[in-house]
C-alpha cells in the first residue's frame, strides 16, 4: 500500500513539473493611448513622422513587442501608451483591435488621442492648422461610376452603399452606417483647452498660402473644430473636394462639416466601437485631431494632376510644421488628462462656457 502511494505521488510530481509555469500578471492600467498612423524611419533619431515627437518628448522608452500589430508599442511611466497603426483603414482597424484584445493592458478607462496629419479644406482652414473632429465619416463604402460615364444630371459618380443615385434619401443606417460621432462635450473641451496653443509655420507654407485668394486659406495656422472624411483612397482636386463636403453633410444629416481628409480614422473608430461593446474600451473617451499638411483643393492655376504630383509623403508643403503642430496640440490634451487623472479616471472632462 505504501509503495503504491509513493508511486502515485511520484507520478503526480512528475506531471506537475512537466507543466509550463503560468505567470499570474495584472494588466497594465493605461491612462492615454496616443495613436499615430505612420513613421518615416526609426521611432527616434531621424526625420520625424507622426510618432517620433511622442517617443522622444514623452519618453516612450519602454518597448513592448507587438507582432500582431503594425509595429512594436512604446510606453512611459506616466501611463501613456503609443501605437502606430500603419497607413489605411484596414491596417488601422486590425492594429487597434489587436491592441484592445491584448491581455497585457487594461484600456477600460484609457483616453485615445488620435493625432496625425491630413489634407485640409482650403475653404475652412490654412496649412498647418489643427482640427478637432466630432464626426468621422467613411469615404470608402460606396458605389462608384467612372467619371467618363456619370449621367449628366448627377453631381458625382459616388453613390451611397445600397442606393441608386447620389445622396439618395433616406440614408442607410444600422450595420452599413458610415459615420461615427465622438463625444461632443469632450471634443469641445479639447478645442477650448488648445485653441490658443502656439502653432509653427515655415517659409514654404507662407509661399503656398499666398497662392490662394483672400480668405481663410491665407491665415496663419490655427486650431479649430472640423470633421474628418476617412478614406484609404488618396484623392485631390476641386470636384472631389465638393464631393467630400457633400458626402459628410449627407452622412451626418447636415450636422458635420468636412475639414480634413485622412486615411485611417474610420477603421480605428470601428475597432474601438466594438471593443467598447466588449467592455475593453470606452468610445466616449476618443479624440481625433488632424493637422493640415497639404490642401485637398489646389490653388488657382494648378490642376488636380499637378497638385497630385506634389503630394509625396514627407514633401507636402506643410509637412514638418503639421507634424509639429499635431504634437503640440495633442500633447496639451495629454498633459491635462494626466494632471487631472484623479478626476478624469472616472469622469471624462466636459466643456465649460468660455467667452
Amino acid at each position: 500500500m505504501v509503495g503504491r502511494l509513493v508511486r502515485i505521488l511520484t507520478v503526480l510530481l512528475l506531471v506537475s513539473a512537466a507543466r509550463p509555469a503560468v505567470a499570474q500578471t495584472v494588466p497594465i492600467p493605461v491612462k492615454v493611448v496616443v495613436v499615430a498612423m505612420f513613421e518615416l524611419g526609426e521611432d527616434s533619431g531621424d526625420r520625424a513622422g507622426e510618432f517620433q515627437h511622442w517617443v522622444e518628448r514623452r519618453r516612450l522608452d519602454r518597448v513592448l513587442p507587438f507582432p500582431q500589430g503594425y509595429s512594436d508599442l512604446r510606453m512611459n511611466d506616466e501611463g501613456v501608451l503609443g501605437v502606430v497603426t500603419g497607413v489605411g483603414t484596414v491596417r488601422a482597424a486590425a492594429t487597434i483591435m489587436a491592441l484592445g484584445m491584448d491581455p497585457r493592458f487594461d484600456l477600460s478607462r484609457a483616453y485615445w488621442v488620435i493625432a496625425g496629419i491630413a489634407g485640409i479644406d482650403a475653404e475652412d482652414a490654412s496649412l498647418g492648422s489643427v482640427a478637432w473632429a466630432e464626426w468621422i465619416v467613411d469615404g470608402d463604402l460606396k458605389h462608384e461610376i467612372d467619371a467618363r460615364e456619370i449621367p449628366s444630371d448627377w453631381p458625382t459618380g459616388m453613390v451611397p452603399l445600397r442606393k441608386s443615385v447620389p445622396y439618395e434619401s433616406p440614408r442607410e443606417r444600422g450595420d452599413t452606417a458610415q459615420v461615427f460621432r465622438l463625444d461632443a462635450g469632450l471634443t469641445e473641451w479639447a478645442w477650448q483647452l488648445t485653441r490658443d496653443v502656439p502653432l509653427t509655420e515655415s517659409p514654404e507654407m507662407r509661399e503656398e498660402r499666398a497662392r490662394y485668394p483672400e480668405g481663410v486659406a491665407r491665415r496663419p495656422p490655427f486650431v479649430l473644430k472640423g470633421d474628418n472624411l476617412s478614406s484609404s483612397t488618396f484623392w485631390i482636386g476641386a470636384r472631389l473636394t465638393d464631393w467630400a463636403n457633400a458626402w459628410v453633410r449627407y452622412h451626418t444629416d447636415g450636422q458635420g462639416n468636412f475639414v480634413t481628409s485622412a486615411m485611417e480614422d474610420s477603421g480605428t473608430l470601428q475597432s474601438i466601437t466594438w471593443l467598447a461593446r466588449a467592455g475593453k474600451a470606452d468610445v466616449r473617451r476618443v479624440l481625433v485631431l488632424r493637422a493640415g499638411s497639404d490642401h485637398d483643393l489646389p490653388p488657382p492655376g494648378r490642376s488636380a494632376a499637378e497638385a497630385l504630383a506634389r503630394t509625396k509623403i514627407g514633401q507636402y508643403a506643410a509637412y514638418g510644421p503639421a507634424i509639429e503642430n499635431a504634437y503640440r496640440v495633442g500633447a496639451a490634451v495629454v498633459d491635462a488628462l494626466l494632471a487631472g487623472w484623479s478626476t478624469y479616471r472616472d469622469t471624462p472632462p466636459a466643456a465649460t462656457r468660455r467667452p
